[in-house]
């Protein structure tokens, strides 16, 4: 009588510790992260299939997105808290160009460096190789002796915008001559192969894609154009940012810890597995997987590129992370360049609302990982002049357009 009586008690501490498990579990705040299929939404996937959210008190939620403009409508209304995002596209909706001018989205880091690239079609092929940018204007000028030439980027003012534009006016092509328009990543493919446009810029895996399925190839990387540029960011809402700011910094930890994890290369091709899934990016796994580490089949037979330290990176011992301001006055400064804002934002005033800097700084101590301090200093990509953004003016009247 006393065993069955122990037993009983024994099961009933069991079944009262488990439901108090279940309810610690239930309790977790639930915060909703959109994401595209793309190979550098990689730092959230990594993140939830890791458990990294649990770990630091965060019950996070991803959310396959179709588009960058559902991006931007949910994290406006609230549906996401936030989401894996172009770090062009907070200064082009709050500017009007991506959306209602005025409208917040605030970066609160960054996810990625690297790893986009410009494909142009077979229309191309024989008549400019790999990152031949003496070539391309003549190429463009022959394709358009027997049709029209369209290229094609995924938001306008977003960072496949702008690094379109200025590979063009490094190349010489009036932008004017030619087609832009915009296209969801995961449908840049589809879209080349029935000759809607003759060329676009879109982040991995679509290029390699093209390439791999004789559509398209890669005529040159975006780290090319301006290594370890700026690309996805961690956006969030407004009221999230304010309102529930410690979910945000435990949600900035847990995605600190996977770009950790992802910049070792002995992890890399276990994140591919996981972002070749149907639910994440569903393309093939070996192209993934090979872009993800640096080696670029570029198509048209042009052969393998390497790249050495220039690839997708996603910490890079902090470089990638940390907001800069200074990104932001360039991409505003971009819209006034090619002519999308009529006259100058304030440049300073803008990015100082839009990047929380303080915020990622105080994150980035208490989980010891470096904060850059090369805020707010002139620096050159690989095409144009010097950007000192203590002086916008003098860059804007000796930057080709």
């Amino acid at each position: 009588m006393k065993t069955t009586y122990k037993i009983i008690l024994a099961s009933l501490a069991a079944l009262i510790l488990m439901a108090g498990m279940s309810m610690r579990k239930a309790v977790l705040p639930q915060v909703k992260l959109g994401f595209i299929p793309l190979t550098d939404c990689a730092p959230l996937v990594a993140a939830k299939e890791l458990g990294l959210f649990q770990k630091y008190g965060v019950d996070v939620v991803l959310s396959k997105e179709a588009s960058w403009a559902n991006i931007r409508d949910k994290i406006l209304n609230g549906e996401l808290d936030g989401a894996h995002c172009l770090f062009g596209m907070p200064f082009s909706v709050y500017t009007g160009l991506g959306g209602k001018a005025g409208s917040e989205m605030q970066i609160a880091m960054v996810l990625n460096n690297n790893g986009q690239a410009i494909t142009l079609s077979k229309d191309f092929c024989g008549l400019v190789g790999f990152k031949e940018m003496n070539k391309v204007a003549a190429a463009v000028k022959q394709v358009q002796a027997r049709k029209e030439v369209t290229f094609a980027m995924t938001f306008p003012g977003g960072t496949h915008d702008i690094w379109l534009r200025n590979w063009m006016a490094a190349a010489g092509i009036n932008q004017k001559s030619v087609g832009i328009i915009t296209i969801p990543p995961p449908q840049m493919v589809a879209n080349m192969r029935v000759d809607n446009m003759e060329g676009y810029c879109v982040g991995e895996p679509w290029n390699g894609v093209a390439a791999t399925q004789n559509i398209g190839f890669t005529q040159i990387a975006t780290q090319d154009i301006w290594k370890h540029h700026p690309e996805k960011a961690l956006v969030v809402n407004k009221q999230f940012a304010t309102k529930e700011r410690e979910n945000l910094k435990n949600v900035m930890k847990a995605v600190l810890e996977a770009c950790q994890w992802l910049d070792n290369m002995g992890n890399r091709k276990k994140a591919a597995g996981w972002l070749s899934k149907p639910y994440y990016v569903n393309a093939a796994l070996p192209v993934i997987e090979a872009r993800l580490l640096g080696s670029n089949d570029l198509g048209c037979e042009l052969g393998v590129q390497k790249y050495k330290d220039d690839y997708m990176t996603f910490y890079n011992k902090g470089f990638v992370n940390t907001p800069r301001k200074v990104h932001g006055m360039w991409f505003l400064a971009q819209y006034v360049r090619f002519g999308m804002l009529k006259s100058n934002p304030d440049f300073k005033g803008i990015a100082e609302k839009l990047i929380l800097d303080d915020l990622y700084a105080e994150v980035a101590r208490e989980a010891k990982v470096p904060v850059m301090t090369d805020d707010m200093k002139a620096f050159k990509t690989t095409y144009d002049v010097i950007f000192d953004p203590s002086n916008i003016p003098a860059y804007l009247a000796s930057a080709k357009k």
